[in-house]
């Protein structure tokens, strides 16, 4: 089992920036793919970011590349997701995830965990 806590939503202007942190706990947390996903009422929940048990494959979804950078701290099994040039758009909740199988999968939306999830809003 591995339990995921988000923290870090909020309201933020348009074009400002915002720091989720989701906290991965659990014996094998540590060999987990993590990621984000996000959805708004009415819409699919749409893949964010997500990176490997180690860090160093990221994968990315297109409305957030190059605004939006993911990070892991394996030493405390913690995914952070930065997030600059807010728009309007990005306001969704913010989904935690954790999959077995690799970034690569989890970015199919394949997770095996999912966080509480945690509301981030952009006021245009």
């Amino acid at each position: 089992q591995v339990q995921l806590e988000e923290s870090g939503g909020g309201l933020v202007q348009a074009g400002g920036s915002l720091n989720l942190s989701c906290a991965a706990s659990g014996r094998t947390a540590s060999n987990h793919a993590l990621g984000w996903f996000r959805q708004t009422p009415g819409k699919e929940r749409e893949f964010v970011a997500s990176t490997s048990w180690d860090g160093n494959a990221k994968y990315y979804g297109e409305s957030v590349k190059g605004r939006f950078t993911i990070s892991r701290d394996n030493a405390e099994t913690l995914v952070t997701l930065q997030m600059n040039s807010l728009k309007s758009e990005d306001t969704a909740t913010y989904f935690c995830a954790a999959g077995q199988h690799g970034a690569y999968i989890l970015a199919e939306g394949r997770a095996d965990y999912w966080g509480q999830g945690t509301q981030v809003t952009v006021a245009s």
